[in-house]
């Protein structure tokens, strides 16, 4: 009886080594895959949120702005 009760614990023990290794493994391909993943990103160039507002931002008054000097020529055109 003794015996069976060391095959037991001895099998216990191993899957307990063998899950602390798979969660080793899965803690070590997350890392690597978050690091690729963070050098493409870097590589492409990609702008943050801030600038991204920034320029619509910009492009959206140059696009009133250009409304406007459109309806004053055309004033202008309606008068000459």
């Amino acid at each position: 009886m003794q015996s069976r009760n060391r095959v037991l614990d001895d099998l216990s023990k191993l899957m307990t080594n063998a899950m602390g290794v798979a969660q080793g493994a899965r803690a070590e391909a997350e890392t690597a895959v978050k690091s690729v993943m963070d050098r493409w990103l870097a590589d492409r160039e990609f702008v943050s949120r801030e600038e991204f507002e920034a320029v619509r931002l910009m492009a959206q008054k140059a696009r009133e702005d250009c409304a406007a000097l459109e309806a004053r020529i055309a004033a202008l055109e309606a008068k000459g």
